[in-house]
């Protein structure tokens, strides 16, 4: 059986050829500004499992990466808005999630560190004046939106719009500028987790045939079904078939490789979750006979928009482990394409083939905690979370 880790040193000795190759892709698509992505590790495969255009943990990075942050910020910022001397912050309307006011505060000093002014709010928000964070109060300054299409921060006009909100519930006015960025396109009222994984798969595949390895290593299976009313028989009748094939391929795919464990998979909506509506099936059973409570939990997300396609992803167990047992996944930060922090998700509550992203979960950075995983693993998670970025391009190039 291919055990990935046990591959570093090939990977290593393609460093050379798959920067190249790196350089030579990053030209060919509009990199994000940032972005966040969730990597599993099961040893005989590593693959990303989620990837945010919106990244809500910067909070969670090791205070000795800002420096780095900040410097990608400041390389992006210039290259793309070589005038640029003034960003203003967007973000999402969580007034009461003070971990993600924190993940504000700290993109407003990476910016700041970068050498730009940098406010932060939106119409939404008008009429607070500040957000408690956990470090403290963040001020917002004042936002006025002129008709449909115009913002006015503080009675001025920044040169850059940095975009922190999902826009899950549909697109917001004043964000239609071309120097918003993200673009608001890339929202989840719009854009699709299978599209991202399309993307990705052509990226992975060529990464493959330069290390001369098989790209199911380095990706989870997945496919869509789409138009699924969960509440019709018919319709979860349906699905239950396509999973259990699907879970049979996984099984044939296991037995020919020696791996002794019963494959799952992850049923989720084809937008953005924030790890809501998420659930680890190992037959298509499941789907059967699911309460009327675990119904509605599939078919609203985030804000109470409705589902309409589900991904369903091979799950990959993670076989990252704190010396107590507990369940880790790292999660990559990335600026200008570059991966460039680290911090693990933990989460005592879970098992190894669970969705790790709920309360009981806490974050450790990589400077604590990164020793106890290996720079082999290391290597291969900054490798995938940059074909990640190269795929988020991509999908910013599909016409919608």
């Amino acid at each position: 059986m291919t055990h990935v880790h046990e591959l570093t040193t090939l990977l290593e000795s393609k460093r050379e050829l798959i920067t190249d190759w790196m350089a030579k892709k990053r030209k060919e698509v509009p990199i994000p500004i940032y972005g966040s992505v969730d990597i599993r590790d099961a040893g005989w495969k590593v693959g990303v499992v989620d990837a945010n255009h919106f990244p809500a943990g910067f909070n969670n990075v090791a205070e000795n990466d800002l420096d780095v942050l900040s410097s990608l910020f400041k390389t992006h910022i210039m290259r793309t808005q070589p005038n640029c001397k003034w960003v203003h912050i967007y973000p999402e309307s969580h007034t009461r999630n003070q971990g993600y006011i924190e993940n504000i505060a700290t993109i407003q000093r990476l910016i700041q560190m970068a050498g730009f002014k940098c406010t932060i709010g939106s119409p939404e928000l008008e009429d607070l004046g500040s957000l408690m964070g956990i470090s403290g109060p963040l001020s917002l300054d004042q936002v006025i939106l002129n008709g449909d299409d115009d913002l006015t921060i503080e009675g001025g006009k920044p040169d850059l719009i940095l975009l922190n909100n999902d826009l899950t519930n549909g697109k917001l006015p004043g964000l239609t500028a071309p120097n918003v960025s993200p673009p608001a396109e890339m929202g989840w009222h719009q854009r699709r987790k299978s599209e991202h994984y399309a993307c990705l798969q052509g990226y992975v595949n060529e990464i493959g045939e330069i290390l001369e390895i098989d790209p199911w290593h380095l990706m989870p299976e997945w496919f869509v079904s789409e138009d699924k009313c969960l509440t019709e028989v018919g319709c979860r009748t349906k699905l239950a078939g396509e999973i259990d094939a699907f879970i049979a391929n996984i099984q044939s795919r296991y037995d020919a490789l020696g791996i002794e464990r019963k494959p799952a998979v992850v049923m989720k909506n084809d937008r953005g979750t924030y790890g809501l509506g998420i659930m680890i099936l190992t037959s298509g059973d499941a789907i059967l006979n699911l309460s009327n409570r675990k119904i509605n939990k599939l078919r609203y997300a985030k804000g109470g928009a409705a589902v309409d396609n589900y991904l369903i992803q091979e799950g990959i167990p993670t076989s990252m482990l704190t010396e107590e047992g507990e369940p880790v996944e790292p999660v990559v930060y990335l600026v200008d394409g570059e991966a460039a922090a680290w911090f693990y998700r933990i989460n005592p509550k879970k098992s190894d083939m669970d969705n790790l992203n709920s309360p009981s979960a806490r974050f450790e950075d990589y400077s604590n905690s990164g020793h106890m995983y290996g720079e082999h693993a290391h290597g291969w998670h900054a490798l995938l979370a940059e074909l990640s970025m190269l795929a988020m391009g991509a999908e910013s190039n599909i016409e919608r």
